[in-house]
């Protein structure tokens, strides 16, 4: 259809599953051009894309889309308002953290955490997630990044280690047939004392048990963007979207890797320049890249939203900023960049 047809443009979906992804291998060797879509974090915002989907393109975008934002208090309270909002997730319509306990105090009595001890949080992904998402970099797969880390940790009860397993493994849309703890325990049996495991299904917040740690170890979750804003130190293993941004800890090889681990604790915060880059690319990313719609409505069913469009009146130029901004994007090739 595709070669019969020749479109100038293609747009659809996500862009990387199937037959999404296949798809757009299929425009791309032909010449056409693709945009991919999905429907973004914030109520009533979707993020668009060129050339493919957003979990490969937000990784390589220009630093100039953001670096040289024009930064204010407004603009600090706006993202630092939002990412609070996303412990209980009540400004976005998929989350992971409701209902989570979010004292950090109980969380520690719970873990039997020691108090004065450091304590270093490891964050996983969803297996088949992190396979399909990103370009491996320091490890083949997060797994083996995983056992690596453990690996060492077993080495250093000096430390207190804690890894939270992604709750989307068994909350997900999609619930993961392979899962981190059984992996686990194939390989090691238990875990000694000085290392932690929180089960996905465990109701903690993953935001209030970072915060009590010295910092955190990360292979391609979304995530370690938010801790940086906070002044956590992060290490990334993998292509999360914050590497190479200038705020976190980025390795290439397992050498490299096991240099950082064994340079912990940090016992230090980032320093106020690199929280506030953290800061300007969360608000990129939550404001700038995720475009509000006039015409999305959240729903409680199957789905994250509803077309509400009962008048043409509301698909006409100049109705819309968000919805003109698209019609640009896929037309011209201007960025996707909503700028209130």
């Amino acid at each position: 259809m595709i070669l019969d047809n020749k479109p100038d443009i293609a747009v659809f979906h996500h862009g990387i599953y199937v037959p999404q992804g296949i798809v757009g291998e299929v425009c791309r060797e032909a010449g056409v051009r693709v945009v991919n879509w999905g429907p973004a974090y914030r109520k009533c915002t979707v993020l668009f894309s060129h050339a493919d989907t957003y979990h490969y393109t937000m990784i390589d975008e220009p630093a100039e889309y953001w670096n040289d934002l024009a930064w204010s208090e407004d603009k600090e309270q706006a993202i630092m308002g939002y990412l609070h909002s996303r412990w209980t997730g009540g400004n976005d319509w998929i989350s992971f953290q409701s209902a989570a306990e979010l004292d950090s105090s109980r969380i520690a009595d719970w873990l039997g955490l020691e108090r004065g001890k450091p304590i270093v949080g490891l964050l996983t992904n969803v297996i088949w997630d992190a396979q399909l998402h990103f370009r491996q970099s320091a490890f083949p797969s997060m797994l083996e990044w995983l056992f690596a880390s453990i690996d060492y940790f077993i080495s250093r009860p000096d430390m207190q280690w804690v890894i939270r397993v992604h709750p989307a493994e068994v909350k997900g849309t999609v619930p993961s047939r392979q899962k981190v703890a059984d992996e686990i325990a194939v390989r090691y049996g238990s875990l000694p004392d000085h290392i932690k495991l929180v089960l996905p299904e465990d109701k903690i917040s993953t935001y209030a048990l970072m915060s009590l740690c010295d910092s955190a170890l990360v292979f391609g979750t979304k995530t370690a963007l938010e801790l940086a804003c906070t002044g956590l130190p992060v290490v990334v293993a993998g292509e999360a979207w914050c590497r190479g941004k200038g705020f976190t800890i980025d390795v290439s090889d397992p050498d490299q890797y096991r240099q950082v681990l064994e340079s912990l604790p940090l016992a230090r915060r980032l320093p106020p320049e690199q929280v506030e880059l953290a800061r300007k690319y969360a608000y990129h990313f939550f404001f700038r890249r995720m475009i509000p719609l006039k015409c999305l409505a959240p729903i409680s069913r199957f789905g994250p939203y509803k077309v509400n469009v009962t008048r043409l009146e509301q698909l006409m130029p100049g109705a819309d900023p968000g919805l003109d901004l698209i019609c640009d994007g896929i037309l011209n090739g201007k960025p996707f960049i909503y700028d209130t």
